[in-house]
């Protein structure tokens, strides 16, 4: 018996010993390259691998034991591959272009379907899932007839894309709107897209639409109160919610709209101090009741951020922790704890101060949060509380899927080091929890990737830090380690195993040998044999997940949280598989923390109560009869979601007694107020407004102002308070940033600047590489989409007495934290990029004089690799100007060597000789104004006369491309400083103004200049006097016959005589709305003479009517609901303001000692209710004033206006649709369409508000009439009307246009007449269609366009006016963001020069550019001349000079500088030093020559 025992007990032994020796199966397989994509079938062992690089798909079901390729897929079709995230059945292989395939068996079959168009590039996944049905599915293509023009169209389908079906065109994104298992809004079909503005393809003007039937029928909803919303950027699902991101053109700052239900939406409220911006916030891992967000606080080179947490609803975000660790492309160091509800794993900064401030290195350490992120504590060890324990989070990922957990219960990974902060990767050790993050061991030394296998049985790792040929693993939580062996050396890229780490199966994908030898693996490892035994009831153990300072359980959302967990020690694997651990839970008794504030309340400052956020909802039949109070919410209510006990809990949701009078709005004065401030000092020498966009964050009315004496004041509130910043620096210019409205720069006497992110609030500095240039150029300029690309022009070898002295421009990426040397002996830099253009982010042109000589030519150089290497564009250059849909250079005409030729380029890479007609005669050419280039043409202004004091030119018009040039009218005026009385109506298509004069010879010969006002209704195709009003402001008829407007008309004093040029006709904002100064008779008189009257007109210029006697200046307010004049130059106590539309008029006293305003503004949009007089005292010296009016108290601007966006034509609401027509029409139609736009009702006694989109639709398009067509090159107006050749003259070669279009397929014979570019008309009167011949070599293409149907004329208006043109306010383009360096889209004025200062960019870029006319948005087309040597110091001062000729309020003829300037081209015009007084182009021939 001893004997059976012993023979029992070895044959026991020798089975622990063979079972102990036991290892895991390898199994390897050699791939032709590198995995693009790897991921499993959940619940299967089911693989795919997708080899991009060769097209191909691998599959497995036996856990990566065995491939096979997918034989449908044919050789090197297989593009992308995507699994369905809710149907774990279903994967889709898409091909480049149209043939894609599904499977709904995971991998075994697949099914081909074809789409109209290839998949979109711009949405990644191109697909879209809906989560309760996985048939349905969206499908984002693109259509391109280009490489840079694509047209994006959503599709769905309903059954799998066993069918497909077109859903909408132009969208930017679509998601169902159940595209969550969480959320549950919307219907079962809902569909909500960001798509493309109804009239513009720019970002600012996208939308958020919803349908509830694939878009057969669509609503947008209003996200702002009872307004939509523009902007719309970005949209995504984040569990229960749908958050949708705008912004605004001219900000960063982003609105995040919310919504659970599809339906009603809220704006997102983040604490004061804090915004969102783009790319520099983070939607986090949220949790079932609330949205968690990193916010970026810091500048790009070091980033860290802010983390917010929302209430339920997701509109009211908190501060959880400050100084997140952060990456530069988004990436936060955030990680939640998998299956545990409440535990986050985050980094954060510890040195922030220093990095912030002196631009140290991060010192990260890691903090947890047991509460969902209320508090964080360090991370401990098990056997030493002191030591602290860091890891290495998402910044830093070295394997697939979640960094630190899985759905084993409890067990945490990571690697990371002990002491005072985290160390490189390569220092690290691995890791292990297994109580969820209370405290930690180490697992094993150096870096290792890890995974968790049968719920946290099994963890297994593998060496990170170079090769192996081990691989380790343990089962007791990482307490013991075994090792095994992989047969070869390799180095592990990824580590995985199933989703649900259910199974005791791996996946390694390695490398092994190098270079051209380099092998890709995919390793098989299976530990199935490992151990036998399955655990039963007594290997398990009930785990708490959460746990509070005293070790017991914790409750988090009313309940605590536990689970079934294998024990550490057990000696048995769980081997559920495909089977994850349920998390079961036990009720809490409430507290505070299952609290939150009700809706329309928000947290106090110290977190006690919640306050509420707006007027109180009244419940039903309360506030009655004399009652004073009621009861109502608490502003507490229990979380949504939260299943905790009331009893025995505080009642925080209990109603309380409330004051009625908490649910009314809060009662106005009814009356205007007004706040007066003065100022020591001479004058005002420069102030700009940094107006809030839509999108931005608060209700500040920003100006900043700084005065002769060089001191900075800022208001938030329009003029009310003003503070004096930056009290001990000595600022000589304030640069705002043109392209971000936040941005502001100071600059100093030496190399420290100061900026401000958010409109001075905070200010902040770097170190210049240099002192500002000493040539009189703009210092500053700006990259139209990065807020931190600046390029700094500054002084080299400018020590005194130095001949060496000349310009270098330097390059920053990152807010001046490093500069890289640009280019040195410059004149100016810009950055070319601009929106809708497709330039290089990094092409930059600059003029640069040639060999570094400043006694040699200035050249046009550029590059796109900050000048590592550079092109010649031209080799003799005055200057160039960067327009919104023109680069313009004029450079010396090589054939005389006297005058200029003008070229033009709409891509900044091929340019053309501007091209004039042929019976346009200028002997010397020495003078441009480019004016405008906003409707698909370049409107320039030819300087004919010259004489100093008498000078006119001619306005050509160019075709498509810049090139062909048409005249457009003769004789327009302009003056000495090259400034041109040319100006477009803002907010309408077309509609321009001019003065000209009518009695050349007469000025040729030194008479006085007889000025004549002349408009146009078609793009500057027909001019026609300006109709004048029948009687004056008195009912007194005029003394000339109006009816005969060649001898009696309406002039009014335009651009080359305002004080302040920024004082437009017009406004961006109160469309069809104009002003002016003049007089009624032949010519224009004199603004003092007795017949002066201000006039006003209502429709775009088409009638006036005299609204005071007298010169007045004025300002619209709230988009033309209010408007507020006041006389120029004269002493006074009171202004004028109506509010509906210039019918009625009242007076207003401001002061009780009359002053002498100079100025009067409001913000650029012309959008406030507030305004603001700049002046002085009449008694004073010393002592300038500001003055701020104050209309919000007025009892007929209390309500705001009602809109109805689906019924824009109701006569229910506020607004009414406005139709703009030319006089000669018959009807509606304005360049072949009828536009409506949305308008007040001037009886209406409410305020707008938020910024309407003021083009409501096209209703209908026209028949051509004479009105749509202007004359062809070499062909003039006749007297009648007619266009006929210039005698002696060629007709155009129409021919020509094949050759230098080889895709056109057929031309016109030239008629005389040609299309004006922005009309849509179809049909009628086509005068420029004669008959049309093929082009060589495109016979059949013709025959096959002459069988086809052509384009609506909805899409040509969309494809001719709308697209190739920056149409602005009337199409919601805002043209004016593409103004950059010294001229850009604004006026400039061209003239010949040497080596003088340049065109405008001796002085500040926003005084000069801005002074253009763009259709529909920007204000006033001014001219910019090239003025003479250093306008630096002659204008501001900059370089330590005195004031020079102007000197601001003091000697009354400087008008202030305001954000105006640029934000709608109100800039002002530099001046010329009063030593160096003709204009470089203007000198006589002698001088010219030896300048060039």
């Amino acid at each position: 018996m001893l004997v059976s025992l012993f023979l029992q007990l070895l044959c026991f032994c020798a089975l622990v010993l063979a079972r102990e020796k036991k290892g895991p199966e390898i199994s390897t397989t050699t791939l032709d390259h590198a995995v693009s994509n790897l991921f499993y079938f959940d619940d299967s062992d089911v693989v795919l691998i997708h080899d991009r690089e060769a097209g191909k798909v691998l599959r497995s079901d036996d856990a990566g034991v065995k491939w096979v390729k997918v034989d449908e897929i044919p050789k090197g079709a297989a593009w992308q591959v995507w699994q369905h995230p809710y149907d774990h059945k279903v994967a889709y292989i898409l091909g480049e272009e149209d043939r894609h395939w599904v499977t709904s068996d995971r991998g075994k079959s697949w099914t081909e379907f074809n789409t109209p168009v290839p998949p979109s590039l711009f949405r990644s996944p191109p697909l879209r899932w809906h989560a309760q049905d996985s048939d349905k599915v969206l499908f984002h293509g693109q259509k391109c007839t280009s490489i840079l023009s694509c047209q994006e169209i959503t599709y769905y389908t309903k059954d799998g894309f066993k069918t497909i079906k077109e859903m909408r065109t132009d969208t930017r994104g679509c998601t169902f709107a159940r595209s969550t298992p969480l959320f549950e809004g919307g219907g079962k079909d809902t569909v909500i897209c960001v798509v493309l503005g109804k009239y513009s393809p720019w970002p600012h003007d996208q939308r958020l639409v919803v349908s509830d039937n694939y878009f057969k029928k669509e609503t947008e909803p209003y996200l702002e109160g009872h307004r939509t919303v523009q902007g719309i950027i970005n949209m995504a699902a984040v569990k229960g919610f749908i958050v949708a991101a705008a912004k605004a053109e001219g900000t960063k700052e982003l609105a995040m709209y919310v919504t659970r239900d599809a339906s009603t939406w809220h704006r997102a409220v983040f604490p004061s101090d804090h915004k969102l911006e783009e790319d520099a916030y983070t939607l986090l891992e949220s949790t079932n009741y609330s949205i968690q967000v990193d916010v970026l606080t810091t500048g790009p080179g070091n980033p860290m951020g802010v983390l917010f947490n929302s209430n339920s609803n997701g509109t009211y975000f908190t501060r959880n922790i400050e100084h997140m660790n952060r990456n530069s492309m988004g990436i936060v160091d955030f990680e939640k704890i998998q299956g545990i509800q409440g535990i986050v794993l985050v980094n954060v900064v510890d040195n922030w101060e220093q990095v912030e401030k002196l631009r140290k290195d991060k010192k990260v350490q890691s903090k947890i949060s047991f509460d969902d992120g209320r508090t964080f504590s360090p991370l401990k060890l098990k056997d030493d509380k002191k030591k602290l324990l860091h890891l290495h989070s998402v910044t830093d990922m070295s394997n697939v899927g979640r960094i630190f957990s899985s759905p084993a219960p409890g067990l945490v990974l990571g690697i990371g080091n002990t002491g005072d902060h985290l160390k490189p990767y390569e220092e690290g050790d691995l890791w292990v929890s297994d109580d969820a993050g209370i405290s930690w061991k180490l697992a094993l030394e150096e870096a290792h990737k890890y995974e968790f296998g049968d719920q946290g049985s099994i963890l297994v790792a593998i060496y990170d830090e170079g090769e192996t040929d081990e691989i380790k693993y343990s089962v007791n939580h990482g307490t013991d380690w075994e090792t095994f062996k992989v047969g070869k050396k390799v180095r592990a890229k990824v580590l995985t195993t199933v989703p649900d780490s259910t199974t005791l199966k791996f996946i390694l994908l390695a490398t092994t040998g190098k270079g051209s030898k380099t092998e890709h693996l995919v390793i098989s490892i299976d530990f199935n044999n490992l151990q036998e035994r399955k655990c039963d009831d007594e290997d398990f153990e009930k785990w708490y997940a959460r746990r509070d300072e005293k070790g017991e359980p914790d409750c988090l959302m009313g309940h605590k949280q536990f689970y079934k967990r294998r024990k550490a020690d057990s000696d048995c694997f769980v081997k559920d598989k495909f089977k994850e651990p349920e998390a079961e839970f036990e009720r809490c008794t409430c507290n505070e923390e299952d609290y939150e504030c009700d809706y329309n309340f928000r947290k106090s400052e110290d977190g006690k109560t919640c306050e509420p956020t707006s007027v109180l909802a009244k419940p039903k039949n309360v506030c009655k009869d004399g009652d004073e109070t009621f009861m109502g919410s608490s502003g507490f209510r229990l979380i949504p979601g939260d299943v905790c006990n009331p009893k025995g809990g505080p009642d925080l949701d209990k109603e309380v007694e409330r004051d009625c009078n908490q649910t009314k709005e809060p009662s106005v004065s009814g009356k205007i107020s007004h706040e007066a401030t003065s100022f020591k000092a001479e004058g005002f020498k420069e102030s700009f407004y940094f107006e809030r966009t839509e999108t931005s964050t608060g209700k500040d009315e920003t100006i900043i102002m700084r005065t002769s004496e060089q001191k900075i004041y800022r208001t938030v509130d329009h003029g009310k308070n003003w503070d004096h910043i930056l009290k001990d620096e000595g600022i000589t210019a304030i640069y705002p940033n043109q392209y971000f409205n936040d941005r502001v720069y100071f600059l100093t006497g030496g190399k420290k600047v100061f900026y401000s992110r958010n409109r001075g609030e905070r200010i902040e500095h770097f170190e210049a590489p240099t002192e500002a240039n000493d040539d009189g150029l703009h210092v500053l300029s700006f990259h139209a989409d990065y807020e931190d690309w600046l390029i700094w022009t500054g002084a080299d070898k400018c020590e005194k007495g130095s001949d060496e002295c000349h310009s270098v421009a330097y390059i920053t990426t990152d807010r001046g934290d490093h500069w890289e040397t640009l280019l040195r002996y410059v004149r100016k830099c810009e950055f070319i990029k601009k929106e809708g253009r497709g330039d290089s982010e990094k092409l930059v042109y600059c003029e640069q004089f040639k060999d570094e000589d400043l006694a040699q030519p200035l050249q046009l150089v550029s590059s796109d690799n900050w000048f590592a290497d550079k092109q010649v564009r031209f080799s003799s250059v005055v200057s160039f100007a960067t327009m919104s849909e023109f680069i313009i250079v004029a450079a010396t005409d090589q054939r005389d060597g006297k005058s200029l030729k003008v070229d033009a380029s709409v891509d900044g890479k091929i340019f053309a000789d501007a091209e004039f007609p042929k019976n346009f005669h200028v002997p010397v050419q020495k003078a441009y104004t480019v004016l405008d280039s906003s409707t698909h043409a370049v409107f320039l202004h030819v300087t004919v006369g010259s004489r100093q004091n008498f000078e006119y030119g001619s306005i050509v018009k160019s075709n498509s491309n810049g090139t062909s040039y048409v005249l457009s009218l003769n004789g327009v005026n302009r003056n000495r400083n090259g400034y041109v009385d040319f100006e477009k109506t803002l907010g309408l298509e077309g509609a321009a103004l001019v003065n000209v004069v009518a009695n050349i010879e007469g000025a040729d010969n030194g008479q006085t200049k007889k000025l004549k006002t002349m408009i146009s209704h078609n793009d500057g195709a027909e001019w026609a006097p300006l109709q004048a009003p029948d009687e004056d402001t008195d009912g007194n008829r005029w003394e000339c016959d109006v009816g005969q407007p060649e001898e009696c008309s309406l002039h009014l004093h335009g651009y080359t005589e305002r004080t302040d040029p920024r004082d437009t006709f017009s406004s961006p904002t109160a469309v069809g709305l104009m002003m002016g100064v003049g007089n009624v008779g032949e010519h224009l008189g004199s603004k003092v003479d007795e017949d002066t009257f201000t006039f006003l007109s209502r429709d775009g210029g088409k009638s006036w009517r005299a609204v005071m006697k007298g010169n007045f200046m004025w300002e619209y307010g709230d988009q033309g609901s209010i408007i507020v004049i006041v006389q120029e130059k004269a002493t006074t106590d009171r202004v004028f303001y109506s509010l509906d539309e210039g019918e009625h008029w009242a007076p207003y006293q401001f002061t009780e000692s009359k002053m002498k305003i100079e100025r009067i503004s409001t913000v650029p949009s012309d959008n406030s209710r507030n305004f603001l007089l700049w002046g002085r005292v009449a008694s004073s010296d010393n002592t300038v004033s500001t003055v701020n009016l104050d209309f919000t108290g007025l009892k007929e601007r209390s309500r705001q206006c009602e809109f109805d966006s689906e019924h824009p034509d109701s006569q229910s609401h506020d607004y009414w649709l406005w139709k703009p027509s030319h006089p000669l029409s018959k009807d509606d139609c304005l360049f072949g369409h009828v536009a409506q736009y949305i308008r007040k009702k001037p009886e209406a006694d409410c305020y707008n508000g938020r910024k309407m989109p003021q083009l409501s639709g096209i209703t209908a398009n026209c028949s051509c009439t004479r009105q749509d067509f202007e004359c062809d090159y070499n062909y003039e107006r006749g007297t009648d009307g007619s266009c006929r050749l210039v005698p002696g003259l060629s007709p155009p070669d129409h021919e020509l246009q094949c050759e230098e279009n080889p895709d056109q397929t057929h031309f016109y014979y030239p008629t005389g007449y040609r299309r004006i570019p922005l009309t849509t008309c179809h049909g009628g009167r086509e005068l420029d269609v004669a008959d049309a011949e093929a082009c060589p070599g495109h016979e059949e293409d013709f025959k096959k366009e002459k069988a086809s149907h052509g384009l609506s004329g909805f899409w040509l208006f969309v494809l001719i006016v709308l697209l190739p043109a920056a149409l602005a306010g009337s199409v919601g383009y805002w043209v004016y963001k593409h103004w950059d360096g010294g001229m850009k889209v604004g006026s400039i004025r061209l003239g010949s020069g040497g080596g003088g200062g340049g065109a405008f960019e001796a002085d500040r870029p926003w005084i000069k550019y801005p002074i253009a006319a763009l259709a529909g948005i920007v204000a006033v087309v001014a001219a910019v001349p090239l003025l003479v040597r250093s306008l630096w110091r002659s204008v501001t001062g900059r370089g330590g000079g005195g004031g020079g000729r102007y000197s601001g309020l003091g000697d009354g003829s400087r008008a202030y500088t305001t954000r105006n300037s640029f934000a709608r081209g109100r800039g002002e015009y530099a001046a010329v030093d009063p030593d160096e007084d003709e204009l470089l182009g203007e000198d006589d021939e002698e001088d010219e020559r030896e300048r060039v």
